[in-house]
């Protein structure tokens, strides 16, 4: 893949266009990656995504430039910084859940009571240092097994003291997941429900109130300042607090993987979609 830039813009239509900067364009930064993911944005605004086949993770940062952060990335899918940026990595080539410090990994998960997890696939970590993940199977050419040693596709919650915690198994294939930045909302898509569900979370880190939020499931989700939701797959789907529709964008791609907000200002849009990566300029701003 090229190293370079590309600065083709797209014309894009959309139904509400409060939550779009005026004027703004869908930017193409890339294209010919194998399949793109977990993008997440550290304190500065840089970009770090994942392109999974290819064993990578890539960084893109806030001057614009496209560069590899790091190679044998243990099949990394979904991240997210911690306070201290560190970066937390769905490590699926060996079902692991790692933490990444100045290129150097820590395991932190591979296991739950004994059992091989099935391939955690996306994360969320709270102020206070929790982290809770998904775990959906989602059968891998780089596995030899061929089938889950789990019998659940679960929810989970990683404290900081090392337990590890099955919150839901009601699903049927968990993936997109997202909280609020004040510790207190955890949103979980159920994808192949085709169902999202948001959850309130106690002092202690566990969870109470599952309610459905929308009738639509997602591959990767984030929140903006205003409270709304967005979710992806066909292009961008965005709800208010209250599950109203209020917003979609299209993206010129098979599939839109995932997405989270970047850039000096955090108002920057960062889109995995496919083979090819987007931004778009935002007038809202990102919280996580």
């Amino acid at each position: 893949m090229s190293h370079f830039i590309f600065s083709i813009a797209f014309l894009f239509l959309s139904s509400q266009p409060g939550l779009i900067a005026p004027g703004a364009k869908l930017e193409l930064i890339a294209k010919d990656f194998a399949f793109t993911e977990g993008p997440a944005a550290d304190r500065r605004g840089n970009v770090y995504f994942t392109d999974q086949p290819n064993d990578k993770i890539w960084k893109y940062s806030i001057d614009g430039r496209l560069s590899v952060y790091m190679e044998n990335a243990g099949r990394a899918n979904g991240l997210y910084f911690t306070k201290d940026d560190h970066l937390i990595a769905c490590a699926d080539e060996n079902n692991q859940l790692w933490r990444i410090k100045s290129g150097e990994v820590e395991k932190l998960v591979e296991h739950y009571q004994d059992t091989l997890l099935n391939g955690p696939n996306d994360v969320w970590v709270a102020p206070d240092g929790n982290i809770y993940f998904t775990d959906p199977y989602y059968q891998r050419d780089y596995w030899t097994r061929k089938e889950p040693d789990l019998n659940v596709q679960a929810l989970y919650l990683y404290r900081k003291n090392g337990k590890l915690i099955q919150l839901d198994s009601s699903f049927k294939k968990p993936n997109g997941i997202i909280g609020t930045p004040d510790g207190k909302w955890l949103y979980v898509a159920d994808i192949g429900d085709n169902k999202t569900y948001r959850y309130a979370i106690t002092k202690n880190g566990l969870l109470t109130n599952k309610q459905l939020f929308v009738n639509q499931g997602s591959d990767g989700m984030t929140l903006d300042n205003q409270r709304n939701l967005y979710l992806t797959g066909n292009g961008i789907t965005i709800y208010n607090n209250r599950g109203e529709k209020i917003e979609y964008i299209a993206i010129p791609a098979k599939w839109t993987g995932n997405l989270c907000f970047g850039g000096k200002e955090k108002n920057l849009l960062f889109i995995t979609a496919s083979d090819k990566v987007f931004t778009l300029k935002m007038r809202v701003k990102g919280v996580n």
